[in-house]
C-alpha cells in the first residue's frame, strides 16, 4: 500500500521507514540496498583565513547504530575551502535481519558546525532474501 507523503516529491511505499527516528527496519531477512544523498551546508559562514585544510566528512549507513566496517556503508568526502554547500551520497547493500533496523550517520571532523539540509534522501529496497 502507498502511504500519503510528508512532502511535495517525496514517496514512502512499505512499513519499513520511520521518518520521526530516520530508521528503516528490515520487515523481513535479506540483503538491501541502501543510497542516501544528504545536501550539507555550513551552519555559520566561515571566518577568514579559518584552516580547511584536513578536513572530511564520513556518512555512513549502519546497522543497529553499529558502525564497525562489517556492518556500515561508508563514504568519506573531503571538504573544499570554497562554498557551504556540499552533497555528499552513500549506496551498497547490507544483510539485515527481521526488525533490525539501518540508519545514516554524519561525522563531521570539520571545525565548523554543519546541517543536513531539505532535498536531502534516504531510501532502502529489498533485493532478495
Amino acid at each position: 500500500s502507498l502511504s500519503q507523503p510528508e512532502r511535495e516529491g517525496m514517496f514512502h511505499r512499505g512499513p519499513g521507514l520511520n521518518l520521526t527516528s530516520g530508521q528503516y527496519t528490515a520487515p523481513i531477512a535479506g540483503y538491501y540496498t541502501f543510497s542516501s544523498t544528504l545536501h550539507i551546508g555550513r551552519r555559520e559562514p566561515r571566518r577568514k583565513g579559518q584552516g580547511c585544510r584536513g578536513s572530511r566528512l564520513r556518512v555512513l549507513i549502519c546497522v543497529q547504530s553499529r558502525c564497525q566496517h562489517n556492518s556500515n556503508l561508508e563514504t568519506v568526502s573531503r571538504l573544499e575551502s570554497s562554498g557551504d554547500r556540499f552533497t555528499i551520497s552513500v549506496t551498497g547493500t547490507l544483510y539485515l535481519q527481521a526488525g533490525q533496523y539501518a540508519s545514516v550517520f554524519v561525522d563531521n571532523t570539520a571545525g565548523s558546525p554543519l546541517t543536513v539540509q531539505s532535498g536531502s534522501d534516504f531510501s532502502a529496497i529489498l533485493l532478495g532474501v
